[in-house]
Protein backbone atom coordinates (compact mmCIF):
# COMPACT_ATOMS: atom_id res chain seq x y z
CA UNK A 1 0.00 0.00 0.00
CA UNK A 2 1.27 3.27 -0.98
CA UNK A 3 1.67 5.90 1.74
CA UNK A 4 0.72 9.39 1.37
CA UNK A 5 3.03 12.41 0.97
CA UNK A 6 2.66 14.59 4.11
CA UNK A 7 2.74 18.28 3.86
CA UNK A 8 5.67 18.29 6.03
CA UNK A 9 7.51 15.84 2.98
CA UNK A 10 6.51 17.68 0.37
CA UNK A 11 8.03 20.83 1.49
CA UNK A 12 11.28 19.13 2.48
CA UNK A 13 11.51 17.39 -0.81
CA UNK A 14 10.97 21.04 -2.04
CA UNK A 15 13.63 22.40 -0.32
CA UNK A 16 16.32 20.11 -1.15
CA UNK A 17 15.38 20.39 -4.66
CA UNK A 18 15.76 24.03 -4.64
CA UNK A 19 18.93 23.83 -2.19
CA UNK A 20 20.73 21.18 -4.79
CA UNK A 21 19.58 23.70 -7.64
CA UNK A 22 21.52 26.65 -6.06
CA UNK A 23 24.54 24.58 -5.34
CA UNK A 24 25.06 23.36 -9.00
CA UNK A 25 24.33 26.82 -10.65
CA UNK A 26 26.96 28.44 -8.41
CA UNK A 27 26.86 31.40 -6.61
CA UNK A 28 26.76 33.42 -10.62
CA UNK A 29 23.34 32.53 -10.60
CA UNK A 30 20.97 35.56 -11.31
CA UNK A 31 18.42 33.72 -9.41
CA UNK A 32 19.75 32.74 -6.51
CA UNK A 33 18.57 35.54 -4.24
CA UNK A 34 14.93 34.50 -5.33
CA UNK A 35 15.70 30.79 -4.58
CA UNK A 36 17.23 31.64 -1.19
CA UNK A 37 14.32 33.70 -0.31
CA UNK A 38 12.24 30.32 -1.68
CA UNK A 39 13.98 27.65 0.70
CA UNK A 40 13.63 30.51 3.62
CA UNK A 41 9.78 30.93 3.30
CA UNK A 42 9.42 27.09 2.47
CA UNK A 43 11.22 26.54 5.72
CA UNK A 44 9.30 28.45 7.83
CA UNK A 45 6.29 26.99 6.43
CA UNK A 46 7.76 23.73 7.01
CA UNK A 47 8.72 24.83 10.83
CA UNK A 48 5.10 26.14 11.33
CA UNK A 49 3.32 23.04 10.26
CA UNK A 50 5.64 21.18 12.61
CA UNK A 51 5.01 22.82 15.23
CA UNK A 52 1.16 23.36 15.23
CA UNK A 53 1.90 19.21 15.03
CA UNK A 54 3.62 18.66 17.97
CA UNK A 55 0.88 20.43 20.05
CA UNK A 56 -1.61 17.79 18.91
CA UNK A 57 -2.16 15.65 22.09
CA UNK A 58 -3.50 12.39 22.32
CA UNK A 59 -5.75 12.89 25.75
CA UNK A 60 -9.06 12.41 24.63
CA UNK A 61 -11.57 15.90 24.61
CA UNK A 62 -14.07 16.51 27.45
CA UNK A 63 -17.22 15.21 25.15
CA UNK A 64 -14.68 11.92 24.61
CA UNK A 65 -14.71 11.30 28.05
CA UNK A 66 -18.35 12.29 28.45
CA UNK A 67 -19.09 9.68 25.76
CA UNK A 68 -17.57 7.34 27.00
CA UNK A 69 -19.38 7.00 30.29
CA UNK A 70 -22.67 7.08 28.28
CA UNK A 71 -21.14 4.25 26.43
CA UNK A 72 -20.54 2.14 29.35
CA UNK A 73 -24.09 2.68 30.84
CA UNK A 74 -25.66 1.81 27.15
CA UNK A 75 -23.62 -1.57 27.40
CA UNK A 76 -25.61 -2.26 30.67
CA UNK A 77 -28.93 -2.34 29.15
CA UNK A 78 -27.93 -4.12 25.90
CA UNK A 79 -29.31 -7.66 25.97
CA UNK A 80 -28.64 -10.69 23.88
CA UNK A 81 -31.53 -10.83 22.39
CA UNK A 82 -31.14 -7.02 21.53
CA UNK A 83 -32.94 -3.74 22.15
CA UNK A 84 -34.07 -0.55 20.22
CA UNK A 85 -32.00 2.37 20.03
CA UNK A 86 -35.10 4.21 21.53
CA UNK A 87 -35.69 2.23 24.30
CA UNK A 88 -32.15 2.41 24.89
CA UNK A 89 -31.48 6.31 24.68
CA UNK A 90 -35.05 6.67 27.01
CA UNK A 91 -33.36 4.59 29.59
CA UNK A 92 -29.76 5.96 29.30
CA UNK A 93 -31.59 9.58 29.66
CA UNK A 94 -30.45 10.58 26.46
CA UNK A 95 -31.45 11.92 22.90
CA UNK A 96 -32.17 9.57 19.77
CA UNK A 97 -29.42 10.79 17.92
CA UNK A 98 -26.73 10.54 20.23
CA UNK A 99 -27.53 7.32 20.92
CA UNK A 100 -27.71 6.02 17.62
CA UNK A 101 -24.30 7.81 17.16
CA UNK A 102 -22.75 6.56 20.15
CA UNK A 103 -24.16 2.84 19.20
CA UNK A 104 -22.88 3.09 15.79
CA UNK A 105 -19.42 3.90 17.55
CA UNK A 106 -19.71 0.87 19.79
CA UNK A 107 -20.93 -1.47 16.97
CA UNK A 108 -17.61 0.23 15.05
CA UNK A 109 -15.35 -0.88 18.08
CA UNK A 110 -16.86 -4.30 18.61
CA UNK A 111 -18.65 -3.74 21.73
CA UNK A 112 -22.07 -4.31 20.46
CA UNK A 113 -23.85 -5.46 17.14
CA UNK A 114 -26.49 -4.77 15.32
CA UNK A 115 -29.32 -7.52 14.39
CA UNK A 116 -32.42 -7.17 12.74
CA UNK A 117 -35.55 -7.85 14.94
CA UNK A 118 -39.24 -8.01 14.29
CA UNK A 119 -40.48 -5.97 11.60
CA UNK A 120 -37.62 -5.19 10.18
CA UNK A 121 -36.45 -3.25 13.71
CA UNK A 122 -33.02 -2.55 13.85
CA UNK A 123 -31.93 -3.54 17.61
CA UNK A 124 -28.44 -3.76 19.52
CA UNK A 125 -27.02 -6.41 20.94
CA UNK A 126 -23.97 -7.88 23.23
CA UNK A 127 -21.75 -9.46 20.54
CA UNK A 128 -21.84 -13.14 19.72
CA UNK A 129 -19.63 -15.36 21.69
CA UNK A 130 -16.96 -17.20 19.54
Amino acid sequence: MKKNITRVDALNTAITMITNTIELNGSGDPDEAKLTETVEVLTSIRDTITKANSRKSDKPTKTQVENAGIKAELLTHITAEGVRCGDLAAAVGISGQKASALLSQMVHEGTCRKVEGAKRVTLFALPSEG
